[in-house]
């Protein structure tokens, strides 16, 4: 049954009383009077089930403690947010804001209209309360007739008790919650955004031992696409081929992808967000996958990997290649704690900068296009920036400020991404023609430990020559 039959019938007697309602019925079967009387009878008793207290909880606690501790007296209102329509009566998977999730630790099973509260006890402090939807069993009426909430529709739901207990939080019907003039509201108050932004810039515990499983699942969901490689070349859109089996591994091992996986082969490899991955993936072309799994935690990998289709490089192909892992190699040289957070990316983009020059694409020298004010020349062949923070969100505090992120000092606990890339698209004429139609990124994803930083994807390939060993393993 498509969500598009799941409509909510009315019993006989509810006719509609103008036009727009008949309108708005026109699909709608009434119940008849003897379901009404029966719907509600003849079930099995079912004990309510008191859930394990859940690993996040208590850090999940802690990043309360921190974010009350920065609003004395303030009301803070975090809201989970609402299902978002994809046509007509059907909607997306519903996911939770991730501010909410981070305080909460409610993660994947989180119920849609939820709603955080921060309640100010005097001068300092908060009580906390989780408002939600309380469950629509077979004592109510949306039990049958509302399929949004209705069990029988959608199967069970927490209780409120159950949350409680799960979460570690006082919980509440989402009717009691009231919002309040001088409420400060989650992405209307820029102040309230930006602190739950910068509360992920350093991971907690749990949160870095979820990236490492993410991370895990994410290789393993690489190794598929590998193994497949002579089915996804015979497919004639190759592209959904290499989409179709992550996504396999990503809803198997977690609650689905973190983003939309980029599968570019041949010239879409030079556009940095493709993501119509309507292609053929051809022998003599490379493949670039950029794909994360995310855990049901919902924190998220965000790796990428350039594949030879025909499993080795040409002779060019490997030159590009190689170049990018020395401009991903400085970055990594240079990333520890105490070290600004740009200059992972200057330290990538320095090296990209002399090959190009040496290849003779710029029209300047290495050391001009470096130039803050008037070089960039380079930037040509790589737009985007080296790093981003990674956690709950793929590109994870997003909202913290310039001198807490891209000039910000790295700290032991930081997780972000190394990405560097050259692409030079199809009708660039800026390089040569055996150049045009490569695009190569190659991203790993790293903690900040005490001294420098643990590659979390190290496991898998990355130099051509293991790029190679590795599609030949897989064809046997």
């Amino acid at each position: 049954m498509s969500t598009s039959e799941i409509d909510t019938a009315t019993p006989e007697t509810s006719a509609p009383a103008d036009a727009a309602a008949t309108e708005n019925q026109n699909r709608k079967q009434p119940f008849p009077k003897g379901f009404l009387d029966t719907i509600s009878t003849g079930w099995a008793e079912r004990p309510e089930q008191t859930p394990s207290a859940r690993a996040q909880a208590p850090f999940a606690a802690a990043r309360r403690d921190a974010l009350s501790a920065a609003f004395p007296g303030k009301r803070l209102v975090i809201p989970a947010g609402s299902y978002k329509q994809r046509s007509n009566d059907t909607d997306y998977p519903f996911r939770a804001h991730s501010a909410f999730s981070h305080l909460t630790g409610w993660a994947s099973d989180a119920v849609p209209d939820s709603v955080l509260v921060f309640e100010p006890t005097g001068e300092s402090g908060h009580d906390v309360t989780l408002y939600l939807r309380e469950r629509a069993d077979r004592t109510t009426a949306e039990f049958y007739g509302d399929a949004t909430i209705g069990e029988f529709w959608i199967g069970p739901r927490p209780a409120l008790g159950g949350v409680a207990f799960d979460l570690g939080l006082a919980t509440d019907h989402l009717a009691a919650f009231d919002e309040r003039p001088g409420d400060l509201v989650l992405e209307e108050d820029a102040d309230l955004t930006r602190v739950v932004s910068e509360l992920r810039l350093v991971k907690d515990a749990y949160e870095i031992e979820q990236m490492r499983l993410a991370v895990e699942a994410t290789a393993r969901g690489f190794d598929d696409i590998v193994a497949d490689l002579p089915r996804i070349i015979a497919t004639p859109r190759g592209e959904r081929a290499v989409e179709g089996v992550f996504h396999h591994r990503a809803r198997v091992e977690g609650n689905g992808e973190g983003y939309d996986t980029i599968a570019a082969s041949g010239p879409h490899a030079c556009y940095l967000h493709w993501t119509r991955n309507d292609g053929a993936v051809v022998p003599g072309d490379l493949l670039l996958v950029d794909a994360g799994v995310e855990l049901d935690s919902l924190y998220t990998a965000d790796i990428t990997r350039t594949l030879p289709v025909s499993g080795t490089f040409t002779d060019v192909q490997r030159k590009v290649y190689e170049t990018v892992r020395e401009a991903a190699d400085a970055a990594f040289a240079v990333a520890k704690p105490g070290v600004k957070f740009r200059a992972v990316h200057e330290a990538a983009m320095a090296v990209i900068a002399q090959r190009t020059a040496e290849w003779g694409f710029l029209p300047v020298t290495a050391d001009e296009a470096l130039d803050a004010d008037r070089g960039g020349q380079h930037r040509r062949y790589m737009v985007h920036g080296t790093s981003h923070h990674l956690g709950i969100d793929v590109h994870d505090c997003a909202q913290a400020r310039r001198e807490m992120y891209y000039d910000g000092i790295l700290e032991p606990g930081m997780v972000f991404t190394i990405e560097p890339g050259l692409y030079f698209q199809i009708d660039d004429l800026t390089v040569p023609e055996e150049f045009r139609g490569i695009g190569v990124r190659i991203e790993d994803d790293v903690l900040v430990t005490e001294d420098g930083v643990e590659n979390l994807s190290a496991a898998i390939p990355r130099t051509a020559d293991e790029i190679e060993a590795w599609i030949a393993r897989g064809a046997h």
